[in-house]
């Protein structure tokens, strides 16, 4: 048994902090492993592209380069036959360098071969890569943002926040609404009136947060306020962390009204007399209705002095039924990419 002897007064603190930073510096290491070994497979494909335009590679040159490789480095993965015929369509979808360099590169190669599969457009898997790499999106999550159409959705929301509040806080206020919200997981029926749908976001609320995107607390429902000797209630409230404002939320069952935006507007100037605090920002409001006309939506934005967003909500699953909701597995994806890599090389 060891002597124990005495030890500094900061041994603990400074053992704690030694901790960290080889956690960290394990991190950076295998950050740096996958970096290269991104590089290296597009490098190969790069290789294998320019060889079939110059030489004519056929398949059968690809299958005798994937048992070679094989051979060579018999404890290395990833020098399959289709592997190789992935590397060439990563390095077919990214022709520049740079861009596998500084984005591509920090994503595993399960998300890449995502990326290619999912997206048929470099500037959309370029969103994609980097809103990944910002939020550290496993390739789950990914999969599903990518089939919930999640950044073609974002921004699309009719507002009046470039009238109604200043930059750059109008350009965030209007990437964190959407248009449309799918609310599918709520399990509600689509002729639900809005206590039905209020009910069911309480009940998912972590669903519903998701859906809404980074940033939004919940406060509550059905927010008591009192105007005047009169009583109100707020459909929803939420606190926007970014936007350091309180979000006032209300559902309506059918189509938007231009009175909506004027019971909302009420339901505003209420939650900044009463609840806001002097460092909040002031509130914004947000209409989801069940449908919307948008040229009336902008028209009834246009004179209202607070900061408004109408979207539209769905409550079953509106997506091409093309797109799969559950994960497709690597098998799956790589079937998909070797079918195309496939018509690709035999053209």
């Amino acid at each position: 048994m060891p002597e124990l002897i005495p030890l500094p007064i900061d041994y603990a603190t400074w053992l704690l902090e030694l901790k960290s930073r080889i956690h960290v510096a394990q991190q950076r290491a295998s950050l740096a492993v996958n970096h290269e070994l991104v590089l290296l497979y597009w490098q190969i494909g790069h290789d294998i592209l320019q060889r079939q335009h110059n030489e004519g590679w056929g398949a059968k040159v690809i299958e005798r380069l994937a048992q070679d490789l094989r051979n060579a480095f018999p404890d290395m993965k990833g020098f399959s036959r289709a592997n190789l015929m992935y590397m060439r369509s990563f390095a077919q979808a990214w022709q520049q360098e740079n861009i596998v360099q500084q984005v591509v590169g920090q994503l595993p190669w399960g998300h890449n071969l995502v990326l290619l599969s999912k997206i048929k457009t470099p500037e959309l898997r370029l969103m994609y890569a980097s809103r990944a790499i910002e939020h550290g999106w496993s390739r789950n999550v990914l999969t599903i943002h990518i089939e919930r159409k999640l950044l073609e959705r974002e921004g699309q929301a009719v507002t009046n926040f470039n009238a109604r509040l200043p930059n750059p806080y109008s350009d965030l206020a209007n990437e964190s609404l959407k248009d449309p919200y799918l609310f599918d997981f709520l399990g509600v029926g689509k002729d639900a009136d809005e206590r039905a749908i209020e009910a069911a976001i309480v009940q998912h609320i972590t669903q519903f947060l998701i859906e809404l995107g980074a940033g939004f607390a919940y406060v509550g429902r059905q927010m008591h306020i009192e105007v005047g000797g009169d009583d109100f209630f707020i459909d929803l409230l939420f606190y926007h962390l970014k936007l350091r404002c309180y979000v006032v939320i209300e559902l309506k069952a059918g189509a938007f009204k231009p009175e909506h935006a004027g019971q909302l507007s009420f339901y505003l100037t209420a939650v900044d007399e009463q609840v806001k605090a002097e460092h909040d920002n002031p509130s914004i409001g947000l209409l989801l209705c069940k449908s919307k006309n948008k040229v009336v939506a902008e028209y009834a934005l246009r004179d209202s002095h607070k900061a408004i967003g109408v979207s539209e909500y769905q409550l079953i699953e509106s997506l091409p039924a093309e797109l799969q909701t559950s994960l497709p597995s690597i098998e799956q994806i790589e079937q998909a990419l070797l079918m195309h890599n496939e018509q690709g090389a035999s053209d």
